[in-house]
């Protein structure tokens, strides 16, 4: 077992649940939660939930579940070599994505235009919002009753107002503080999974091709010397031969510089972490060619028209089920319409956002189609 570093989280120093626990028998505190997210509901929903292609789209394609298992997978390895705690790593990682609407940034962007009357909505806070609040699964409490720690990293950004509204984990925000390394490392793992693991399916998908790539001086270098390496191999397999480098090369380099931070930085316990600047990196140069890559994915992949298109009708779908649901509330399942009656429009987002993209869909004809039963 890896000794953890001194300014790690340690679950016996965890500063506890929202209600008090007996502790677990034969698992930390970080291992609770993550058993917990694992076997919650909105967990499970993230394998119907879109990343870039719509769940209909495709077999192959990276779902919010697979994206997810992929952060965890890459946060943990960073975690280890930075000796931090490796379960609350996994645990936020896992975690992370469990407010997303259906059909990815184009829902999200539509359910908050909805909710712009009604104090708006950001996936980020609805993460929260889910683990707290939202599961029922629990008889002596609402939500999955986590770890502080896990919970400071599900709420990776977070306005003034609303940090306010959120006690204990929103203080961070109103005083210029670091969440923990491990939050650190779980947010800057999703960065890596997202931009390159984008690339890999917007090759399958078709609407990125190879030579596009090559214009990108990290993606170059990698095809370069995969090529050289082995000549004459399968499209296929160059891809994910140059997609598998250039993740390998990002974590390389943020241990790496995340090392130099946090010795010179030299914290001696979270508190320290939390008390300093962000200390886990990439390079200045990583950087840079991050953000061309990110620049690239918006022009090309994001932005492309068979994408716009279906984000056009996933926005239409969002919109006219929030419009439906307000006006007749009726229309909601029982739980939501006694929501409803407490909390107003926050209720139908709630449903919302919990849909998976076919079950959007399905809801959708439901209430539109005059032929649907």
């Amino acid at each position: 077992m890896i000794e953890l570093a001194p300014y790690a989280a340690a679950p016996d120093r965890s500063r506890g649940r929202r209600v008090a626990e007996a502790p677990p028998q034969g698992r930390s505190e970080f291992q609770r939660d993550r058993d917990r997210i694992v076997h919650s509901t909105a967990f499970r929903r993230l394998e119907y939930k879109t990343q870039v292609f719509v769940n209909h789209e495709g077999d192959h394609f990276r779902t919010r579940l697979t994206h997810s298992l992929e952060v965890a997978q890459i946060a943990r390895s960073i975690a280890r070599r930075l000796q931090l705690n490796e379960d609350l790593t996994e645990s936020i990682a896992l975690a992370h994505d469990l407010g997303h609407t259906p059909f990815g940034h184009a829902g999200q962007d539509a359910l908050n235009a909805c909710m712009r009357d009604h104090g708006g909505f950001e996936h980020n806070l609805q993460s929260l919002r889910v683990v707290d609040v939202l599961e029922q699964r629990y008889a002596a409490f609402d939500g999955l009753n986590l770890c502080f720690e896990t919970r400071e990293g599900i709420l990776k950004h977070c306005s003034p107002r609303h940090a306010r509204e959120l006690g204990d984990v929103g203080e961070r925000f109103l005083h210029g503080h670091s969440p923990s390394l491990e939050a650190q490392v779980a947010n800057l793992a999703d960065e890596i999974a997202y931009n390159n693991h984008d690339i890999d399916d917007g090759v399958r998908s078709g609407l990125l091709h190879l030579e596009q790539l090559e214009a990108l001086p990290p993606v170059a270098r990698h095809l370069d010397a995969i090529r050289a390496q082995y000549p004459g191999l399968a499209p296929r397999r160059l891809v994910h031969e140059t997609v598998r480098g250039m993740v390998n090369a990002l974590v390389g380099d943020l241990v790496h510089r995340s090392q130099t931070n946090i010795a010179q930085a030299n914290p001696r316990s979270i508190d320290e972490v939390r008390a300093a600047r962000s200390l886990v990196d990439f390079s200045a140069q990583c950087r840079v060619e991050l953000q061309g890559l990110k620049d690239f994915l918006l022009s090309n992949l994001y932005r492309h028209f068979r994408v716009n298109r279906m984000g056009a009708k996933a926005r239409r779908v969002v919109r006219e089920l929030f419009q439906a649901f307000t006006e007749e509330p009726r229309l909601l399942p029982e739980d939501f319409y006694q929501q409803f009656s407490r909390e107003g429009a926050r209720a139908v987002a709630d449903y919302i956002a919990g849909m998976t993209d076919r079950y959007a869909l399905r809801e959708h004809r439901r209430l539109f189609a005059i032929e649907e039963a």
